[in-house]
């Protein structure tokens, strides 16, 4: 059946799928002096300058019934952010995931399906290294991490899927039409803030937060939230019915580039 498509794909091409990954991985750190410590250097420095200038300078609250808190600001900000660099990486890189290996567009042998999920990988891998620094800043700046935190990868599980489908979607779309990458630009400027990264819903009203629900990010940020810094567990039903969206937007991806591959070689 064709909804199975993409896990079939994902499982029959494993092995090709983790040694793209991993030099894809080594090539974006091959030539820098610290390599893969950049992995855990950038995501440190951001979050202290975030604790800095929201806890310290600014004295943030995340809801308007918080007590100021030096770190709690912070630790809120990050978290969301770990989702939208994801998601940020992912409609920033498949528009060009095939374009920059046209060598491979003419392997019949090629799955070039691959690719697009590769891309996705390494939006991951830097997510997993990001989660690790938030978890271990919870427990330095005075709080635990709540066992509820074990539930993280089915949170992020359904989020993964939908990726992979759009990145198939981009990854065929940008080989006939290479002004999508500025587009897709346009569209994270407006992601970013129609989410709860820098705010609370707790401070919308309901037809905003009605808006905001909208975008694909929103429910996985609040989730996350959910079980790493306030200790709850998530939204199990949410959940459920953003797997089964995030499914049927991974199955129409793989078959509309499936679609669509077959004039790669004519355009590239």
């Amino acid at each position: 059946m064709a909804i199975f498509i993409p896990i079939v794909l994902l499982i029959r091409q494993r092995v090709a799928l983790r040694q793209f990954l991993l030099r894809s991985i080594k090539r974006r750190y091959r030539l820098s002096a610290f390599g893969l410590l950049w992995t855990i250097i950038v995501p440190l420095t951001t979050l202290g300058i975030y604790t800095f200038v929201f806890g310290v300078v600014m004295e943030s609250r995340w809801s308007a019934s918080d007590s100021p808190s030096t770190y709690g600001f912070s630790l809120y900000l990050f978290s969301g952010l770990i989702v939208f660099w994801v998601l940020a990486e992912v409609m920033g890189q498949a528009p060009m995931a095939v374009v920059e290996h046209t060598n491979l567009v003419k392997r019949a042998v090629f799955p070039l399906e691959i690719l697009p999920p590769v891309v996705v990988g390494n939006a991951v891998f830097h997510a997993l290294v990001n989660t690790g620094v938030l978890l271990a800043a919870l427990v330095a700046l005075g709080g635990q991490i709540p066992i509820t935190a074990l539930l993280l990868p089915i949170i992020l599980l359904p989020f993964v899927i939908l990726l992979i489908g759009l990145s198939w979607i981009l990854a065929a779309v940008g080989v006939y039409f290479r002004d999508i990458v500025h587009m897709v630009g346009l569209f994270m400027t407006g992601a970013l803030f129609i989410s709860p990264v820098f705010y609370s819903t707790d401070r919308l009203g309901p037809a905003l937060q009605a808006v905001i629900m909208l975008n694909p990010i929103t429910f996985i940020i609040l989730q996350v939230r959910l079980v790493v810094l306030e200790g709850q567990n998530p939204d199990w039903v949410g959940l459920g019915l953003y797997f089964m969206i995030a499914w049927v937007i991974a199955s129409t991806g793989l078959l509309f580039f499936r679609h669509a591959r077959a004039n790669f070689a004519d355009v590239l």
